[in-house]
């Protein structure tokens, strides 16, 4: 049994054994391993990240929707009619192809009275369920479209005509051409005007099959056997053309792709595994056995693993076929996840169509086993193979020997094929491993396109879909794949539904529940420098040097593509050279002592690290006073040591040039704003609220038990606060209007920053928190503290310093349990010598806790040891001011 693993059911080519085990061991032993092996796959599984992320709202997209009209997921693209056509709920549009947000033609599907009564008795939902969700778009011909829906349960077709874009009105009977559930997966393709589908034949969905419809054939479909298909989950169909250069002769073939219940052995629950199945399109069905029923259905597992984790991608969620010029160019693209969900990893594999036609022409066969002592249910068949092949399509060599079509094979080989569905070998991907796994995305949908570069090399350029309404744009470049960009298609989180790709409009079209996106295939436009442009490494993109312009190679004059810079391998080194920027063209910030400062500086790539320096010394995460946030530096309570050059340097590793490529993004000169200090004002009361969605501040950082800090406010990770000290300092006496010497400050009291609004961005609903006051005034100032306009009773630490001989800085720390729901914290600062008081009001709310940020405040720690430290720095700051206005 320790040898037994899921790895091993998938990927396995031989005959084996396994000692069985009770039911509750095996189910036990199992759970044991796949809880051990999900934790190692999240945890150490290779993951992509996209190199640069476009939120919807930054992006130019063209949407379409229409009030009370939803689910459109079903798409059709026209390249002769240059229109797309979109099956949603009770309606089918047409829209323009260059634009979707131009809707030319609609007609409406409505459900009748009658289905909708007799949907409601099945006990089905009359608001969802009991409607007509529009599943097939299929074009017949230049003249009509084929259309399904499910017509409240009982799924009904009839022609659509584009010259006055209305129902032929005289439906038929839908069952396996289309699903009963709106729900439920099912695929379809139109081959020479006949519709091929994979879907359920009955109202329960428990009748699963795969058939022909042809308005010149009778219908051909699947035995209905759980070796035949096993509770199947289609996704995908497509056809193959032979070509007329085929040797042998063979017929077209149409594929279908889908994941269903394993057959083959026994588990502790509904092992899944995915399939493609194949028939040939000149299928006859049999003359005495498998009349009317496929005598070429053969299937076969396929493949989509980490082997170095043994660790198998056992669900497809969707498969794209990009066909070459020649169709042994052909490579099938799937996007898989696991059926245990919380792994949170998705992967694209990709099988070569030779690989999948040699299974299906020489792979060995599988029978039911006989052993009672075996988790395998089907072993590998040994016997004789009949004669002409099972499953095998129409040949010369066949027609050699009379027999023409599938009605003149004997009935051995058909009652084999009956009884032997099932293929052994399974299908590899190619490498044997997948092209590209991405962690914590659940990938939905898959197209890809070639595109030739200027180094005149084809790259496969691979766009997925994912649940939460994200397009990733991968490029393939010398078997390792690149994640150029993330988009947020959809401008709710829900699933990509649909995705479609035009060449000529060099376009998406994505279809969700809520209405169709188009997006360009590229977004060249929005690098704005060479560098960027270049390690995008987008095919479509690249640098125009006489415009300083990132442009799409396809939509520029063939002329002109000499003179463009595109390296796929991300070499910025072809850049030209940019002007240097020179210290005296920094941007000057100027702030008053004690204020924080804020350094903006925007980086577009994740695959970036941003470096600060300042004064040409590397600042990290445990420089004091300084927060290094995700988009820029705050500087905490500025100091006459903090002024000088701050550097925004940005470093970023390019794999297949081999180096790292660093630029200066932002440069600052920091100097401190030494004016005279403003008229006393009356004393000023701030309210800030906290929690939920109207907090003032999300960007500090938290302990499991913080500890009363007076030397710094930074954090290792948080984002910069919006709430920072705007000025130095607050003064409170409307009364006071001396001159600005000693005599007057002797009876001044000032509440010095970070004020209580400047800590709010550290205090979070539920948590332990920490608020302090420092105050300058005479000898005799005090600080107190108040709750709700009550004085506390508890003892609360105050610290004083002298500063020379009339002032002196008191600081005072207040460390609550958990926030007071609609509390007013103060912290008032008086003296007697004028009355003078100054407060500042804090409101804190407690609002949504799911919204509450996760921080880390490990800088709050051990602050009480480093009191003597912050106290020596006010007063070297305050040395500094009285110095500078001596002069």
């Amino acid at each position: 049994m320790n040898q037994y693993s899921l790895a091993d059911v998938m990927t396995d080519k031989g005959n084996f054994t396994v000692p069985k085990l009770s039911e509750s061991n095996m189910g036990f032993g199992v759970l044991g391993v796949f809880l051990g092996l999900l934790l190692e796959v999240s945890t150490h599984g290779p993951h992509g990240v996209p190199r640069t992320s476009w939120r919807h709202q930054d992006l130019d997209l063209m949407e379409f929707s229409e009030p009370g009209i939803f689910n459109y997921s079903t798409l059709l693209l026209s390249e002769e009619r240059d229109a797309l056509y979109v099956g949603a709920r009770e309606a089918i549009f047409e829209l323009s192809k260059k634009n979707v947000s131009v809707r030319n033609k609609k007609v409406q599907w409505p459900v009748t009275e009658k289905s909708m009564n007799m949907c409601t008795l099945k006990g089905k939902s009359k608001e969802r369920e009991c409607l007509n969700y529009i599943r097939v778009l299929q074009a017949v011909d230049d003249t009509r479209l084929y259309v399904c829906g499910t017509h409240a349960f009982q799924p009904q077709c009839d022609y659509l005509y584009f010259g006055n874009f209305s129902l032929h009105g005289k439906p038929e009977d839908g069952r396996g051409k289309c699903s009963f559930d709106p729900s439920q997966s099912f695929t379809t393709v139109m081959a020479d005007g006949v519709l091929y589908s994979g879907t359920a034949y009955n109202f329960l969905g428990s009748e699963p099959i795969i058939s022909r419809y042809s308005p010149t054939q009778s219908l051909l479909r699947t035995e209905y056997s759980t070796s035949w298909l096993n509770e199947p989950s289609f996704v995908f169909a497509d056809v193959i053309r032979e070509g007329e250069n085929g040797a042998d002769g063979e017929d077209d073939k149409i594929y279908f792709f889908f994941t269903e219940v394993s057959v083959e052995y026994e588990f502790f629950g509904k092992l899944f595994i995915p399939r493609v199945a194949r028939v040939c399109k000149g299928d006859l069905g049999g003359q005495r056995t498998l009349q009317k029923k496929w005598t070429s259905f053969l299937k076969a597992k396929l493949v989509c693993s980490m082997p170095e984790l043994n660790f198998v991608f056992n669900v497809v969620r969707d498969v794209f076929i990009l066909k070459g010029t020649d169709r042994k160019n052909t490579i099938i693209y799937g996007v898989f996840t696991s059926q245990w969900g919380n792994v949170g990893l998705s992967a694209v594999c990709a099988y070569e169509i030779k690989d999948v036609e040699d299974v299906f022409s020489k792979g060995k066969y599988m029978q039911k086993a006989t052993v009672e002592q075996s988790h395998t249910k089907w072993v590998r068949y040994n016997g004789i193979t009949p004669t002409p092949r099972p499953g095998a399509c129409i040949n010369n060599q066949m027609r050699l020997q009379n027999m023409n079509n599938s009605l003149h094979l004997p009935d051995k080989t058909l009652q084999f094929v009956k009884d032997h569905p099932l293929l052994e070998d399974p299908i590899l991907p190619i490498h044997n491993r997948p092209r590209l796994i991405t962690k914590d995305v659940n990938y939905t949908q898959i197209v890809v396109e070639r595109v030739q570069a200027l180094d005149k090399i084809t790259y496969d350029v691979i766009f997925t879909g994912t649940d939460k309404g994200v397009l990733h744009k991968s490029v393939l470049v010398e078997d390792e794949v690149h994640i150029v960009e993330e988009i947020q298609l959809l401008k709710n989180a829900e699933p990509v539904k649909n995705l479609l790709l035009s060449s000529e409009t060099q376009c998406l079209y994505a279809g969700s529940d809520l209405g169709v996106v188009q997006s360009p295939t590229a977004f060249c436009g929005r690098y704005s420098s060479c560098v960027d442009c270049i390690l995008a490494r987008d095919p479509y993109c690249a640098w125009h040097p006489k415009t300083a312009t990132c442009v799409n190679i396809f939509d520029t004059a063939s002329q002109t593509l000499r003179g463009l810079i595109q390296s796929m391998k991300g070499d910025a080194n072809m850049c030209p050279s940019v002007p240097v920027l020179f210290r005296k063209d920094y941007r000057h910030v100027a702030v008053k002592l004690g204020s924080s400062a804020e350094l903006p500086c925007l980086v577009h790539s994740n695959l970036a690290q941003v470096m600060w320096k300042s004064n040409d010394s590397v600042l990290t995460e445990a420089s004091r006073f300084h927060l290094i946030a995700e988009n820029g530096l705050l500087i905490y309570s500025v100091a006459p040591e903090d002024q000088g050059y701050y550097e925004c340097w940005s470093v970023e590793w390019s794999p297949a040039a081999g180096r790292n490529f660093s630029r200066l993004l932002a440069g600052y000169t920091l100097t401190l704003d030494l004016l005279p200090r403003p008229p006393h004002q009356a004393g000023h009361v701030v309210t800030t609220t906290l929690g939920g969605h109207d907090a003032a501040t999300t960007g500090a950082a938290e302990a499991s038990s913080p500890v009363a800090t007076s030397s710094s406010l930074s954090s290792s990770g948080g984002s910069t606060p919006s709430a920072l000290p705007s000025s130095f300092p607050h003064s409170s006496s409307p009364s006071s209007t001396k001159p600005h010497n000693a005599e007057a400050r002797e009876a001044e009291v000032r509440l010095l920053p970070p004020l209580l609004k400047d800590q709010a961005w550290g205090v979070h609903a539920q948590e332990a928190f920490l608020l302090f006051c420092l105050a300058l005034g005479p000898s005799d100032v005090h600080i107190h503290w108040l709750v709700n306009g009550h004085s506390l009773d508890t003892p609360i630490k105050e610290y004083r310093r002298p500063l020379g001989q009339r002032e002196v800085l008191v600081s005072s720390w207040l460390q609550e349990g958990p926030l007071i729901k609609d509390a007013r914290y103060n912290c008032v600062a008086e003296a007697s010598t004028g009355n003078d008081v100054s407060e500042v009001d804090l409101r804190l709310s407690i609002g949504d806790e799911e919204n509450i940020p996760t921080r880390d405040l490990s800088q709050w720690r051990g602050a009480l040891a480093e009191h003597e430290q912050l106290l020596k720095r006010w007063e070297k700051a305050w040395e500094s001011c009285d110095d500078h206005r001596a002069l």
